[in-house]
């Protein structure tokens, strides 16, 4: 174990809250929690990109100096013993008590998310690993979600897939960014090159592997919603994942609950509520379970 690692991360009791999901409220490197308003719970983030780096820029991003690359080597022992801290901090410390609303004491799931796309990390699946093992020394392993927050992008990798199906099979989950129906060519929203026929298959592929959820951010440009071609491309290509891939649970939809801290950040406003509600319906329509979060 590194002996630079602190054994008790939580200094000052700061009560966290789901409009705050900052990176450092543990005093960590690698290891945050939050309180997600999806998972009604605490959520024990893993970050596998502290240099604030992603290959996708989407305009609706809460990481600040986001920056176009990959995350740099991850001390893996570091990682563990981040881990292994917070868990004892909340299995058997007063996390709880003095961290996180009354509401929401309970521990849900450990998310592979952080300030960038975790699955282009080459230590993801030895990260995977550490976080087993943590999980199984606290007897957590299978009792909570494993979950992969990912734009997919990654998911024509043989290595990324073995790790992904290894998730599905320790009660993992993969949620798979599709913010609006991908064409051929540039996309505004999340500022990358998409090719439709590529999201499909790496949706596909990891759908195949472990159960998998689609993850949807919805809101206003200069005001302005979505139109409606907009709308009817996005709901008829998910309905064309649904029937494609038996392993795609649904829909996580969501509006903007914390402030983007990209250059577009003034022109972006929260879908109203009802708009969203209605967009959920229309959803379901296809098939797939939708999960608002307005």
């Amino acid at each position: 174990m590194a002996d630079v690692i602190p054994l008790q991360p939580v200094g000052a009791p700061t009560v966290l809250r789901t409009d705050d999901h900052a990176r450092d409220s543990a005093g960590f490197t690698y290891v945050y929690p939050v309180i997600s308003r999806r998972a009604g719970g605490v959520s024990i983030g893993i970050n596998l990109n502290p240099n604030n780096a992603c290959n996708w820029a989407c305009v609706y991003c809460q990481v600040p100096d986001l920056q176009r690359g990959g995350p740099p080597p991850i001390n893996l022992a570091q990682l563990e013993d981040e881990l292994r801290a917070m868990l004892t901090q909340i299995v058997h410390g007063d996390f709880m008590q003095t961290r996180v609303p009354e509401n929401a004491r309970r521990i849900n799931d450990v998310a592979f998310s952080g300030n960038g796309e975790p699955t282009m990390s080459p230590e993801f699946g030895a990260a995977l690993v550490v976080v087993e093992r943590q999980l199984a020394s606290f007897g957590l392993l299978g009792q909570i979600k494993l979950v992969v927050i990912s734009n997919g992008s990654q998911m024509y990798k043989p290595e990324v897939l073995q790790v992904v199906e290894h998730i599905g099979r320790i009660n993992g989950e993969l949620w798979f960014k599709i913010d609006r129906a991908p064409q051929d060519g540039f996309s505004a929203v999340n500022q990358v090159q998409l090719k439709r026929d590529a999201v499909a298959r790496h949706l596909v592929a990891a759908s195949a592997r472990c159960a998998t959820w689609i993850q949807t951010c919805m809101f206003a440009v200069d005001g302005q919603l979505p139109d409606e071609a907009e709308l009817a491309a996005y709901v008829q290509f998910v309905g064309q994942l649904k029937q494609q891939a038996p392993g795609l649970h649904g829909v996580l939809l969501y509006g903007l609950a914390r402030p983007s801290l990209q250059p577009m950040a003034p022109r972006l406003s929260a879908a109203d509520a009802d708009w969203m509600q209605a967009l959920a319906a229309r959803i379901a329509t296809q098939g797939l379970e939708v999960k608002l979060s307005v």
